[in-house]
């Protein structure tokens, strides 16, 4: 014990490390490695020691540069943040402020952020488009912005200085006389104070000047908390309609990572620190002796359980790598708030900078009540591990430890399809875009089906579970329902789970999941992708004049999205009430006809009648006809009890049909 004790004073004594940053770049030179600078998109070194930002001779331009090594901000030890300050020189030429250029920026991001490049110039190349004004991942910058979108930059100014926390609105802002000062030198200073959390930015030229106009702002923001603990630097610039000018003439930064803040008291605290230390040992140590063995056998029950699970997955997974905890705290800044990107049955998931990867990831932390428990999170994994399509979500690797579950996979920028569907986001999707991603849907499936070694049955397709990358292409992700078997089988006995909605009558009755039943959910999500209905919505009120108020269960009823679509078909008036009034009439004919068709050929209440995903894609190319033989009216399924009838299960639409209620199964 005494050793114990002694090796803690020694590390507790020892001296603190301070990690310290220092460059000044007077002259771009873009062979010289020394100056570890790193050029994207339109960004180049100009031969009079420049920085360009625009150099290509077209529209829409984003050019960016970043220090290409990891510059760190707070200490992941103590949670405090360091100072820095750095300096820079630029130029714009801001002559037509309608169109020539949008501003130059100095950001801080994760390393590696994607940042869109190419997008529409007044995001300022840090955004993507149909957005809330929100990055995909964490971000503060600075703009010296010379145009004003009304969709977000303040209303009372033409142009401004900015501070942004993820956002394109400015969270403090001044009056900036950008066309005054286009083609001058200007010469800005941005500082951190970490004790104060103040980050402010002053500026000045050399030939102009006005005594009525602002040259300072300030913001107070803890970046610790909105930042990870190191991070990349970076300018950026985007040019307008025509071809702008952002040139940067140099760069200077300093950053002390020293945030113990040290005072003469140091040593008197640590000496009592220690003596308190060593006194409070002695006096548990009994006690600690006791407690310790009765958790032993809970401990050891605990660590067997976790240890064959890692080696379970480590010997199965050739792909997904094992994560430490300590790893994907750290990624995710202690999984906090900010970080979070949605939450449900099945826990939380965050954002996160996975410096082992120098790659941006969302972190899926399995909640302890969760649905998904150690056997879910088992299979997932196995599963999705051997899986390889460009129309599937990445699983990039898993943790086990701390008795947490989390799932790491490639982050996508922009979320999922139901949150484009029927959330708050900004922007509608364009026609092209849900009908690329119906078509990245029909792809990932007919993978998991007909094109891997085995068939994977997905069983939980729906629209939360399909995700979109930064350029919308269609994932399909969370498997942890999934279930393989062999081609030759036509369906696999798994006992009832997923979403209700979404779910196959048949599968709902006898809990066998097959194909089928997978292509009666993509029906369901073609549908929804269409008409930006829901697969269920409360039914309207509009029963009582038909005798039906005395109905105690009228008010909880919920109407199917494929019944409302197929009395539509049935009425001939699917193109005209089927499609998604926000599109107007921005789609094409053919093509809704075909999905909406398609759709309700797939939520077919008879299994037998759905088409396979290789049909469905024939028809979704337009290669192959829609069914001439679809009714007009749904279909009742009628079931029969095999105890007192050999008949097989089939579709009788003169039949009573078989109702369900979510309150039985639960979403």
């Amino acid at each position: 014990m005494a050793n114990y004790i002694l090796f803690i004073s020694l590390f507790i004594l020892f001296p603190f490390v301070v990690d310290s940053l220092y460059f000044n770049i007077t002259s771009f030179q873009p062979d010289d490695p020394s100056q570890n600078i790193v050029y994207h998109g339109d960004a180049a070194a100009d031969e009079d020691g420049t920085v360009n930002f625009n150099s290509a001779a077209r529209t829409s331009q984003v050019g960016w540069i970043t220090y290409s090594k990891e510059v760190p901000i707070w200490s992941r030890r103590t949670g405090n943040a360091s100072d820095f300050n750095t300096s820079f020189s630029f130029k714009i030429d801001a002559r037509n402020l309608t169109s020539d250029s949008h501003g130059i920026c100095f950001f801080l991001a994760p390393v590696g952020a994607p940042l869109p490049a190419y997008t529409p110039s007044g995001f300022l190349g840090l955004f993507g488009p149909n957005i809330d004004y929100k990055s995909s991942f964490d971000l503060v910058h600075i703009e010296f912005d010379t145009f004003s979108n009304p969709g977000w930059d303040p209303r009372d100014v033409a142009s401004h200085v900015g501070i942004n926390n993820n956002s394109l609105e400015s969270s403090n802002y001044t009056s900036w006389n950008a066309s005054l000062h286009s083609q001058d030198i200007g010469h800005a200073r941005v500082s951190y104070d970490s004790v104060n959390k103040n980050l402010s930015v002053s500026w000045g030229y050399e030939l102009t000047a006005s005594d009525d106009e602002s040259s300072s702002l300030s913001y107070i923001i803890d970046l610790a908390k909105v930042l990870p603990s190191e991070i990349m630097l970076g300018f950026i610039a985007a040019a307008g309609l025509n071809t702008g000018e952002h040139r940067l003439l140099s760069w200077e930064l300093s950053s002390s990572l020293d945030p113990e803040k040290a005072d003469n008291k140091t040593g008197l605290v640590i000496g009592i620190a220690v003596a308190v230390f060593v006194l409070v040992t002695v006096l548990v140590i009994s006690t600690v002796v006791v407690w310790s063995r009765k958790r032993n056998s809970r401990e050891i029950t605990n660590m067997v359980s976790s240890s064959s699970i890692n080696e379970d997955l480590e010997k199965e997974t050739g792909g997904p790598r094992k994560f430490s905890y300590k790893d994907l705290v750290s990624a995710t800044n202690g999984f906090s708030h900010q970080r979070k990107l949605g939450e449900g049955g099945f826990g939380a998931v965050y954002s996160g900078n996975l410096k082992q990867i120098n790659k941006m990831v969302a972190v899926k932390k399995l909640s302890c009540g969760s649905r998904q428990g150690k056997k879910e999170f088992l299979n997932e994994v196995k599963v999705i591990s051997k899986l390889r399509h460009r129309n599937l979500v990445q699983l990039i690797g898993w943790c086990n430890e701390e008795n947490e579950f989390l799932l790491i996979y490639e982050l996508m920028p922009n979320g999922g399809l139901n949150s484009h569907l029927f959330g708050k986001r900004e922007g509608i999707l364009s026609w092209d875009t849900r009908y690329k991603i119906a078509l990245g849907l029909a792809s990932a499936i007919l993978y998991l089906h007909e094109e891997w070694d085995q068939c994977v049955l997905h069983r939980d397709i729906k629209a939360s579970n399909i995700m979109l990358d930064g350029d919308f292409n269609a994932k399909l992700g969370d498997f942890g329902l999934a279930r393989v078997m062999s081609h030759k089988l036509d369906s696999h006995k798994t006992g009832l789970a997923g979403t209700f909605g979404y779910m196959a009558p048949e599968y709902v009755m006898t809990g066998c999941a097959s194909k089928e039943s997978d292509m009666y959910s993509f029906g369901i999500v073609l549908l929804e992708i269409v008409s930006g209905r829901k697969s269920l919505e409360r039914r309207k009120e509009d029963e009582e004049e038909e005798g039906n108020s005395d109905d105690d269960d009228s008010e909880s009823d919920e109407k199917s999205l494929v019944e409302k679509v197929w009395e539509l078909y049935g009425k001939k008036e699917l193109l005209s009430l089927g499609v998604d009034e926000k599109l107007g009439d921005d789609f094409n004919i053919e093509e809704a006809e075909c999905l909406l068709v398609l759709g309700l050929w797939c939520g077919h209440p008879d299994k037998s009648s759905r088409p396979s995903i290789k049909q469905a894609i024939q028809v979704m190319k337009l290669e192959s006809p829609l069914p001439a033989n679809l009714p007009l009216k749904r279909p009742v399924a009628t079931y029969y009890n095999s105890a007192s009838s050999s008949s097989p299960p089939s579709v009788n639409s003169s039949r009573a049909s078989i109702t369900f209620s979510s309150k039985e199964f639960g979403r």
